[in-house]
């Protein structure tokens, strides 16, 4: 993603989820994935398109972006309405475990229907597709994809284990430790924010004495566990 400007954190899936129900013997299979660009999202539709070739309807949803701007949906056969549009209603109002607002994106849903020779009728339909995604989500789990500032922390091999220890303990995001001939390199980021990149470089300066010094990487998106 390109766009740094706007939107400095939403939420993203962990990982694919899967989840069947079945009203009045019509089963609906719901795949949940995570995609970052229409074309991932229209790859992961035609995947679950082969797997279920028999299926009577492949409806879908997709929301895109930091600031969730790209958001699309197709009933794929079924009335109009009742399918793909509750799909995209029960992503983009979804909220995540302890945040204050929807904030989902760079998700995908296929749900994947088997006629059972009930109709449902069109409440009925809007209700089964709402209920399939909105019961996989409760399965999910969940990483913040946050705008991040970067840095790289030159550290003595006898040293980097130490002060990687020690700046996790703080609540900085450790990226990761490259070890190279000479040194190691500890890969951080933290919140693009004047006060906490000031922080930061106290916290280094303590940490290492004043021995060491930050080299700033740039600015990207990165996946954080809380």
């Amino acid at each position: 993603m390109s766009d740094l400007t706007r939107a400095t954190r939403y939420g993203v899936l962990r990982g694919d989820i899967e989840h069947e129900i079945e009203i009045k013997r019509s089963r609906f299979i719901c795949y949940l994935s995570r995609v970052e660009s229409q074309t991932e999202a229209r790859e992961f539709v035609e995947l679950i398109r082969a797997e279920h070739r028999l299926a009577r309807h492949h409806c879908t949803a997709f929301v895109i972006g930091a600031d969730r701007m790209i958001q699309r949906s197709n009933d794929d056969g079924e009335p109009s309405g009742t399918a793909g549009l509750p799909m995209l209603e029960a992503l983009t109002l979804f909220t995540r475990p302890q945040e204050p607002t929807p904030d989902l994106s760079d998700t995908i849903a296929v749900v994947v229907r088997y006629f059972g020779g009930v109709l449902l009728g069109a409440g009925g339909l809007v209700r089964a597709y709402s209920d399939s995604v909105s019961q996989a989500l409760a399965l999910a789990k969940f990483y913040t994809r946050q705008r991040m500032r970067l840095f790289s922390l030159a550290a003595p091999h006898a040293e980097a284990g130490r002060w990687e220890n020690e700046l996790r303990s703080s609540g900085i995001e450790v990226l990761g430790t490259d070890y190279e001939t000479h040194n190691a390199s500890i890969r951080l980021a933290v919140t693009d924010a004047e006060e906490t990149i000031s922080l930061l470089e106290q916290r280094i300066a303590s940490l290492t004495q004043g021995t060491a010094a930050l080299t700033d990487s740039g600015v990207s998106w990165v996946d954080v566990s809380r």
